[in-house]
């Protein structure tokens, strides 16, 4: 009989098989990867005040896997003139494959360290220190989560900071019985691509009552069979509720110091009537966070950045005429010239078609973000429009405005360096 392997094993041998996500090195020439945690603007944003000193800025990616997160940040830094040294780690041999041709697709070999190892072993391979750690996907599919979020604290820098990744049971309703219904039909002892073919057998003559059938938040096993087997085969994997989350990363030492989608943890977001509304008066961050989980229902993962819990508050980048507001993955232009004033920005996000109120420049302070001008020139090109309006009245629009773009992760702030 042949003996299921243990964990780490396990973890390991799927990802050799399987190395998650699927990526193909050629694509690098036609598209760059990008997301949370960990684009550049937002983790400058939310850790580091809007700006980075560091010089070099040290980067670990643990876990790194195919290299999503490697990829975007060494190209980021070098868009952005950033000295940086980026390691990379991960227990598979195959994922590094992939993640070193993506780098050398890019040209960005230089800024790069690969490593094979267990971020476990992290203080050993690599002591670091480190200014920002990545560790997205990962944690959950350990064994002991504390010891891993331990050893990554161990090698964080003073004033540095981690984006997390986790997953979250609500939005993975039916993941957990149709894993456990696989153990059964699908042993850890039968080679992968077996596991692959009868996981897909199942799927496709699945009930209509059936709750992953029914939950329309899970797509990667239907991208990819790297996606099907990380999905529904994994040897390990556990999601984290929020208040999990918060009491995992306290006895880490850590707290929480901003978040890409600050709108989806607010309860508010998710309760029409001003009574109730008022019952969320009192309520802490964690447990507005708690709340709007419950609320919510469709949260499959939570993504933060973290800090030590002494260093946590106040990271944010602030807002002042200095400051140089940013847009992601939003054409200022056409939402100026589309977007009536005092109308809200329509978003799709989480599942939900929201919303955003914004102030009666709104439109036109998007419009004149180029990533270039800071708060006082976008001010000035305004007041010339506005002569009702003095500068301190438009500079509180344009807070207002980036204030509600970052709450969606479509705005932040930087800071001259």
């Amino acid at each position: 009989m042949t003996a299921v392997p243990a964990a780490g094993d396990a973890v390991r041998r799927q990802y050799e098989a399987y190395p998650y996500p699927a990526r193909d090195p050629k694509d690098e020439a036609k598209r760059l990867v990008t997301g949370s945690p960990s684009h550049l603007d937002e983790l400058t944003h939310h850790l580091f005040a809007g700006r980075i000193s560091a010089d070099p800025f040290r980067v670990l990616v643990a876990g790194g896997g195919t290299g999503d997160a490697l990829v975007m940040l060494a190209q980021q830094t070098a868009d952005a003139g950033l000295a940086a040294e980026l390691t990379y780690l991960d227990l598979s041999e195959a994922s590094r494959a992939i993640a070193e041709a993506r780098i050398a697709a890019r040209d960005l070999g230089g800024r790069v360290r690969f490593l094979t190892g267990s971020l476990l072993d992290i203080a050993a391979l690599a002591p670091g220190p480190f200014d920002y750690i990545d560790c997205c996907g990962v944690l959950h599919h350990l064994d002991d989560p504390d010891a891993g979020l331990a050893a990554l604290a161990s090698v964080l820098a003073p004033g540095g900071g981690m984006g997390l990744m986790v997953y979250a049971p609500q939005g993975r309703a039916g993941v957990y019985p149709l894993q456990a219904a696989l153990r059964q039909l699908a042993p850890a002892t039968l080679p992968p691509a077996e596991r692959v073919a009868a996981a897909k057998k199942l799927l496709s003559g699945l009930p209509p009552t059936n709750a992953f059938q029914r939950n329309p938040f899970l797509g990667d096993h239907k991208a990819s069979d790297a996606g099907l087997h990380d999905l529904l085969l994994h040897s390990t994997d556990r999601p984290f509720a929020w208040p999990e989350l918060a009491a995992w990363l306290a006895r880490a030492g850590l707290a929480v110091a901003g978040m890409p989608w600050p709108i989806l943890y607010d309860p508010a977001t998710y309760i029409a009537d001003p009574g109730l509304q008022r019952r969320l008066d009192g309520l802490d961050a964690d447990g507005r966070a708690a709340l709007a989980e419950n609320l919510s229902g469709a949260m499959k993962t939570h993504c933060v950045y973290v800090a030590r819990k002494a260093e946590a508050a106040g990271r944010a980048a602030r807002f002042d005429a200095d400051a140089v507001p940013v847009l992601r993955e939003l054409d200022g232009q056409a939402i100026a010239a589309r977007l009536r004033p005092g109308r809200p920005l329509p978003v799709s996000l989480g599942g939900l078609d929201l919303a955003v109120p914004l102030p009666p420049l709104g439109p036109a302070i998007i419009g004149l973000v180029d990533g270039t001008r800071d708060a006082g020139a976008i001010a000035a090109m305004l007041a010339d429009r506005r002569r009702d309006l003095d500068r301190a009245a438009i500079l509180a629009q344009i807070d207002a405005t980036l204030a509600a773009l970052t709450r969606i992760a479509k705005g932040f702030l930087r800071r001259p360096r």
